[in-house]
């Protein structure tokens, strides 16, 4: 990473801000607030008040700004689609964020739901989501997964390898029923992203290449079973701009009209990746402008091919679910660590870390902070928010300007924490994992109950309990 001029260890994209307390729109859900007080707010509930009630970490979902995103990413999609007389389907991709009230949030609010493995579809059932508006996922999908969503009646499955063809025809041959199924394509486009988000290049594990395409397509129409209704492609995550979107839609559509001599190929699914802001350095696509950006390209592709355009799917997470997500941490050890060159880092460790946000070490993810227990007119100084795991890697953020009397007590919070924070959650070091807690016009409810080390030890089977026996 490039560093500002002044200073070696600053990365060149943070600004120094004016204000070290202030709450950027970008970054921040649209309830953030701070009372007279200086306390940071969500939804009307205090943070200090939250880590009273239910300790931290604390991952803080704002329910209005989950619902909010949802319904302008349908309406952007149906929209831009409308306008060329073909409807358009948006999956709530579940893997960013998955509880059954996150579920019934978004098909609340119209969305359908995309699981990837059989314990993320059990949530969507659990939470009463119509099966005939979920779409299955995954690239290694068991005997087992396939059978328990051709018996729960799916919308839809995405076939994913030749294997899984093979055994999802295995599972279906002489039901009767019929199961609609689209086949995965790797695009070739590479999207810019970190290389493990991106999932369109050649090299990787997901989907087919388009040039395979074909004879996976008459293997399926071949079955009775079997309907093949579309095209599918992800070419990665958190990507800014349409350029990508555009690109792979016009390799999808020349392989769609070739479809189109065999039968009938209804959809087209796009996938999803679209970007949100971590940062203020961030510039996300209003998410209006990727859908008529990618709408358009499939329309221009369709119209100069001389094909009719099909009707369209999406898949958002991350940009329908992530901004609404604050993580509220407490501060401990602070210790300030000379550099070479007479600087001097700051690091604030909390009571988290890695197992709460893997996203920083999986991918160098950058994150906001701010103090949320308090104000301060205190100069701001360069901090590295760490965690309390024994690894060198366990940072929450990498760099932020916080005033330079920030202490032991104070309350932490890292907004943009909703998508893949508590999706990746794990027990490293047997921390537990935080509570999730729902906040909605100045009230506050669990969605996910916390673990505590009683549920941890529970799985031990070798703990003694107090008669001297096993427990």
């Amino acid at each position: 990473m490039s560093a500002s001029p002044d200073s070696a260890f600053v990365p060149s994209w943070l600004a120094k801000p004016a204000d070290a307390n202030d709450l950027s729109p970008l970054v921040w859900p649209a309830s953030a607030t701070r009372d007279d007080d200086g306390i940071l707010a969500i939804a009307g509930v205090s943070t200090t008040a939250l880590q009273r009630e239910y300790g931290t970490p604390l991952y803080v979902l704002d329910e209005d700004e989950v619902r909010m995103h949802a319904r302008r990413t349908r309406a952007a999609f149906e929209d831009a689609a409308a306008a060329y007389g073909v409807f358009a389907r948006v999956y709530y991709a579940g893997k960013a964020f998955l509880s059954t009230e996150v579920v019934r949030w978004v098909t609340e609010e119209g969305l359908a739901v995309d699981v990837c493995t059989g314990g993320e579809l059990a949530v969507a059932q659990a939470a009463g989501a119509d099966p005939a508006r979920i779409g299955f996922h995954g690239n290694n999908k068991s005997v087992t997964e396939l059978t328990q969503a051709v018996h729960a009646g799916l919308g839809s499955i995405v076939i994913d390898s030749r294997d899984e063809l093979e055994r999802l025809i295995s599972i279906v041959s002489g039901t009767g029923a019929t199961q609609s199924v689209l086949v995965r394509v790797v695009s070739g486009v590479h999207a810019e992203t970190h290389s493990f988000l991106a999932t369109a290049h050649e090299d990787q594990k997901f989907g087919f290449p388009l040039s395979d395409a074909p004879a996976v397509v008459a293997r399926i129409r071949e079955v009775a079973e079997l309907n093949f209704i579309g095209l599918h492609c992800h070419i990665g995550s958190q990507i800014f701009g349409t350029t990508g979107f555009a690109e792979s839609a016009a390799r999808l559509v020349a392989t769609h009209g070739e479809l189109l001599a065999g039968g009938d190929v209804p959809v087209m699914n796009l996938g999803g990746g679209f970007g949100i802001a971590y940062t203020t350095a961030d510039d996300p696509t209003p998410i209006e402008d990727l859908a008529r950006g990618i709408v358009d390209a499939v329309a221009e592709q369709c119209t100069s091919r001389g094909i009719p355009m099909p009707n369209l799917a999406f898949e958002p997470g991350r940009s329908v679910v992530g901004q609404a997500g604050v993580t509220l941490y407490e501060v401990g050890t602070i210790k300030p660590v000379q550099l070479d060159g007479g600087n001097t880092r700051t690091y604030v460790s909390v009571d988290g870390g890695m197992s709460d946000n893997a996203r920083t070490a999986l991918y160098e993810a950058n994150y906001s902070a701010r103090i949320a227990s308090r104000t301060s007119d205190a100069d701001s100084t360069v901090v590295r928010v760490v965690g309390k795991h024994c690894e060198s890697g366990d940072i929450v953020v990498d760099s932020e300007y916080l005033p330079g009397d920030i202490a032991p007590g104070d309350v932490l919070a890292v907004p943009a924490t909703g998508a893949y924070c508590f999706s990746l959650a794990s027990n490293y070091n047997y921390v537990t994992r935080p509570a999730v807690v729902a906040v909605r016009d100045g009230r506050s409810r669990v969605i996910v109950r916390g673990e505590t080390i009683d549920d941890l030890l529970a799985r031990d089977v070798g703990v003694v309990a107090p008669n001297g026996r096993n427990a």
